[in-house]
């Protein structure tokens, strides 16, 4: 957004003053829409890309054909000579050089989404000819005019193309954004399911997509680091130091989880996996390393966000695993827990009772809770357990499994990928199935809800400890995530030390 606005500079030096404002108005803006769905202004996203990378390439061509001289820079030999000649200043130059490819891996991050073809044929046939054709462009224009150096972007159109540039610059540079916000929504979603962040609230956007999501917390805190990136860097090219070290890293990371993609998941053979993954990673680790000499100059910012995002994941994780062991200490095993119960049954009253447990074999703390104080039992009981699978998705035909343990009580186990949408009433209604039929309005569910107590001792250190035990207290309604219908749902709460 910061180098779309600044072609006020470009065009009207004396705003030069407006930029940072007006570049945080039109993110707060781009923020404040996004509880209304992005459906509507993703369907011009399409249009209007195509109308940008036909721009990009119209205003490079023109230069391009004025000083053809420049195609001499397809030739490798003039990198390598410039390598050779330059060995420091080369190096250097390797942290701006990435710059000029960046976002072509997040056209490719989106592959799980469309599938190859449409990728390959956006990047090959539109997004790669417009690039090269306009940095091409504005190689020819530095050229003819080093003074240029300023902005050769803005400068290289013509002069009744300036106005029309800029708002197109910047509409594409919303679209940018708005691809990032989505994408950090979908994956705090996934993140959730998978057990590495908290539950956290998520409206849906729209009755038809699921994919069409808005999670507030994950909305605004985003834009509050958006606002200090911009306040405090100022400018892109100050900013650039900062986005050049996040891009590499994830290029860096992304090339080492490859290796076990290509030999785990494809069967390469060793030797071959070695090999390609060592001559990437040589790649990356030289750009990386580039971009690491910016360090004092922004490039702590994304290390220092990647560091306190880990630093929360891995307490919640660990948090997390402290608490299902402390509860699973003190809980009794499930099926010996009925038999006990039923040699002496309380009062069994109608309808069913669905108790959420974490611990599929386990009895739940609610419903020890519930017998304690109201001294009975429902007709119908089924103990529910929900898993979160490390693959997109699961079938609705592997979505149930269903165990009986006498006296009509039967104990469930439900299984979601962390792309599908975990609506356990809705998994539920499988069950006629398996013989079980459900009443909706004659169904209650019980759900545990644990105050975690930081305590000395085995676990976590004490700030981490009380981190989670913070995270745990704020964390969103298991009812909601789990899409419980809210009239029905009661929560029976106990103390619990780690």
């Amino acid at each position: 957004m910061l180098s779309a606005v600044e072609g006020i500079d470009v065009y009207a030096p004396e705003y030069h003053e407006l930029i940072v404002p007006l570049s945080l108005l039109v993110l707060a803006g781009l923020f404040a829409v996004q509880r209304f769905g992005t459906a509507s202004v993703g369907r011009a996203f399409g249009p209007l890309m195509l109308v940008w990378f036909t721009s990009l390439a119209a205003l490079g061509l023109p230069s391009i054909i004025e000083n053809p001289a420049v195609l001499a820079a397809l030739n490798p030999q003039h990198a390598l000579r410039f390598g050779l000649d330059n060995g420091w200043i080369a190096f250097v130059a390797l942290g701006a050089v990435v710059l000029v490819v960046t976002g072509g891996e997040a056209l490719y991050a989106d592959l799980g989404h469309f599938g190859k073809r449409p990728i390959r044929v956006a990047w090959y046939g539109v997004v790669m000819p417009a690039l090269v054709l306009n940095y091409f462009g504005q190689g020819a224009l530095l050229l003819r005019d080093p003074e240029a150096i300023k902005n050769p972007f803005y400068l290289i159109a013509p002069d009744w193309a300036e106005i029309p540039l800029f708002i197109l610059a910047t509409m594409a540079a919303i679209v940018a954004s708005q691809a990032l916000i989505t994408a950090a929504f979908s994956v705090t979603k996934q993140a959730i399911q998978l057990g590495i962040l908290p539950r956290m609230r998520i409206l849906h956007t729209s009755v038809r997509d699921t994919g069409q999501i808005y999670v507030p917390f994950i909305n605004w805190m985003l834009f509050a680091f958006v606002v200090v990136a911009v306040s405090f860097f100022g400018s892109s090219s100050k900013l650039a130091g900062a986005y050049g070290v996040a891009v590499t890293i994830d290029m860096t990371i992304t090339t080492v989880m490859t290796f076990f993609v290509i030999r785990h998941g494809w069967k390469y053979p060793l030797p071959l996996c070695i090999l390609a993954t060592i001559f990437f990673f040589i790649i990356d680790v030289a750009f990386l390393s580039s971009n690491l000499l910016k360090l004092f100059a922004g490039g702590w910012f994304p290390l220092a966000i990647g560091l306190a995002m880990f630093t929360l994941m891995l307490t919640w994780r660990q948090g997390s695993a402290l608490l299902r062991e402390r509860l699973r200490d003190e809980a009794i095993p499930l099926q010996d827990f009925l038999d006990a119960v039923f040699v002496h049954p309380p009062t069994r009253v109608a309808g069913t009772a669905v108790f959420m447990t974490p611990d599929p074999g386990l009895t739940p703390t609610a419903m020890m809770h519930n017998l304690k104080h109201n001294k009975v039992l429902h007709e119908r009981n089924l103990f529910v357990t929900v898993c979160h699978h490390d693959v997109p998705w699961v079938g609705f035909n592997q979505r149930v499994q269903v165990d009986a343990l006498g006296h009509d009580c039967w104990a469930v186990t439900l299984n979601f990928g962390f792309k599908n949408e975990p609506d356990v009433p809705q998994a539920l209604s499988l069950l006629k199935t398996h013989g079980v039929v459900l009443d909706d309005m004659d169904t209650s569910y019980f759900l545990s809800r644990d105050i975690v107590i930081p305590a000395l001792g085995q676990g976590m250190a004490m700030w981490r400890e009380k981190l989670f035990a913070g995270l745990h207290r704020n964390a969103a309604a298991a009812a909601d995530f789990l899409r419980l219908p809210t009239n029905r749902v009661v929560e029976l709460g106990s103390k619990v030390e780690i």
